[in-house]
């Protein structure tokens, strides 16, 4: 039986710190797993510019509140489940990724959490597990799943490696470059049909 893990951010949502980027104006908020490869490096730096700014937890669930998942992920994520198992693993956190979930039906999803102070301002995260999306797709081989995974950046490359089969999605220039072993899709059309290619 086939398990296909999708990371969420640029796979099936906009990126919600570009969002919150845009919202403020703030171009060191506009960097992602897809330009830094040290998620520590990334999330410390998120946090100290959130500090600088005074933006708080329910300002940036204000701006997430007027987002949507990406024209056509939905009726992708109906079709995938349709054909097998599907988990979302993410390095988002649940009180980001929660109200977006509602749009797409609740999907499974295993991502991290924030540590919000009594103000709601974000002063640290906990991460469910250290390269969580490895050890998920480790876990799932274990049940004697086929895993497929897709992602598009830094921190979704030990998972693609670790799974049975990986694809890249709509990933940038350098990440596609580095890491040109993967099948990439460019859209959702090639996606599917990479996915009834190599999980039939």
């Amino acid at each position: 039986m086939n398990m296909l893990c999708l990371d969420v951010e640029g796979v099936l949502l906009p990126e919600i710190w570009i969002a919150v980027a845009k919202h403020y104006d703030i171009d060191g908020l506009r960097l992602t797993t897809r330009d830094i490869s040290d998620y520590s490096v990334l999330m410390g730096r998120r946090i100290e510019i959130l500090a600088e700014h005074d933006i708080r937890l329910p300002d940036i669930q204000a701006v997430i509140a007027e987002m949507g998942p990406l024209e056509g992920a939905k009726d992708f994520l109906d079709w995938l489940r349709r054909r097998a198992q599907v988990t979302l693993l993410s390095d988002t956190f649940y009180q980001f990724a929660m109200p977006l979930m509602a749009q797409l039906g609740f999907p499974t999803l295993l991502c991290h959490k924030l540590e919000v102070d009594a103000g709601g301002r974000i002063v640290g995260y906990d991460l469910r597990q250290s390269d969580s999306k490895r050890h998920a797709v480790m876990a799932f081989k274990t049940l004697n799943y086929r895993v497929l995974a897709v992602g598009d950046s830094y921190n979704d490359i030990t998972m693609l490696s670790e799974a049975d089969e990986g694809i890249l999605f709509n990933a940038p220039s350098n990440v596609v470059s580095e890491f040109p072993q993967f099948p990439l899709a460019n859209d959702y059309a090639e996606l599917q049909g990479l996915i009834e290619k190599l999980a039939p």
